[in-house]
């Protein structure tokens, strides 16, 4: 699936960063989970509403980084996250860090829905509005 991408803008702050001064890898995989949980908010897909109605919720399934270059105490960066493929019961997402144009992370991200601890179906609403942001090219 081709996409635009979802953007969101980051700020690197103290508790982000190791002792000298660049951004630690954990840190990277939160900026990573606030975009795909902005990329589903985009789509109307608010994840305490789809647990508190079907008790869904969605769990990393694999991910895979690549962290190319550091970033920096103060850096504003740049989260963008895009659908590569819908499947029945899970998501895959490719996902970046920038600095400006600089590309400072990738991630792949395979997302599964999940309720009562057993993989489940992800329900037609959901498939729809993820199918129809691909289609609109949101």
């Amino acid at each position: 699936m081709t996409e635009k991408p979802q953007r969101l803008m980051v700020r690197v702050y103290y508790e982000d960063t190791d002792f000298s001064g660049f951004v630690q890898h954990v840190a990277y995989l939160r900026f990573f989970e606030r975009g795909r949980s902005e990329f589903l908010r985009a789509r109307g897909i608010v994840q305490s509403s789809l647990f508190a109605a079907a008790s869904l919720v969605f769990v990393v399934r694999s991910m895979r980084v690549e962290y190319l270059r550091p970033a920096r105490m103060d850096d504003e960066l740049c989260v963008e996250t895009s659908l590569d493929k819908l499947g029945g019961a899970s998501i895959e997402l490719a996902q970046k860090i920038l600095r400006g144009a600089e590309l400072l992370a990738a991630a792949q991200v395979r997302v599964a829905a999940v309720a009562d601890g057993r993989a489940r179906r992800l329900p037609a609403e959901i498939q729809a509005l993820l199918g129809r942001a691909a289609d609109d090219g949101i």
